[in-house]
């Protein structure tokens, strides 16, 4: 048996954590991309001292650490820039992850790994994935819980969900579509679904 390496993604507020959430409680592992984007650009880490090559010591704050907001301000809508970080960060976090992948593989040969990834298509991540799962829901939902769940103003909300990629190239990627626009039940029957389908899929093998 070898891991078996499920990469999850989907825009934003589209049930991602929801679905990450239900595996887990079936038992996979769980690895947050947008965690070890946060984990690679620490205080003393190589990446943070590409950042501030590249960016100049103003992204840093007093303590030292990344301001995230003032890098995203100099970023945002700038793609040269933002295509000049992507390329110390993304292969940064290619590395923690397939360490992470690996160390699950050492705990437990026979491990479900579910790698979150929102940026699998934009960051062309490209693991071995058994399986590519995406949550889809409309763009009238996706606004409607980044206002009711997370405080978003109305046009904000709309605003970073439509600066994220065409939902329809993650579903050319897809192996699985989890619609998540129903209940929360309905969620997770699907990603109960899912699990039974991968544990029967490997006790064939």
């Amino acid at each position: 048996m070898h891991v078996y390496l499920i990469g999850l993604t989907g825009g934003i507020a589209s049930g991602k954590s929801t679905v990450a959430r239900r595996l887990v409680e079936h038992g996979a592992v769980h690895i947050d991309a947008d965690d070890l984007a946060r984990r690679v650009v620490e205080p003393g880490t190589p990446a943070l001292a590409a950042i501030v090559e590249e960016f100049g010591p103003g992204v840093l704050r007093h303590d030292r650490s990344l301001d995230r907001q003032k890098l995203g301000e100099l970023v945002f809508g700038d793609d040269g820039a933002r295509a000049k970080l992507n390329a110390i960060v993304h292969p940064a976090v290619r590395e923690l992850s397939s360490k992470l992948i690996e160390k699950a593989g050492r705990e437990d040969p026979d491990a479900v790994v579910v790698y979150d990834v929102p940026l699998l298509v934009e960051a062309s991540v490209d693991h071995p994935f058994d399986l590519i799962v995406v949550t889809n829901a409309p763009r009238r939902t996706q606004v409607k819980r980044l206002v009711e769940e997370r405080g978003f103003d109305p046009l904000q909300a709309a605003a970073r969900v439509d600066a994220q990629v065409d939902n329809t190239k993650r579903l050319e990627i897809a192996d699985v579509v989890i619609d998540t626009d129903g209940s929360m039940g309905r969620t997770m029957s699907q990603a109960d679904a899912l699990w039974l389908r991968i544990v029967e899929e490997r006790a064939r093998k």
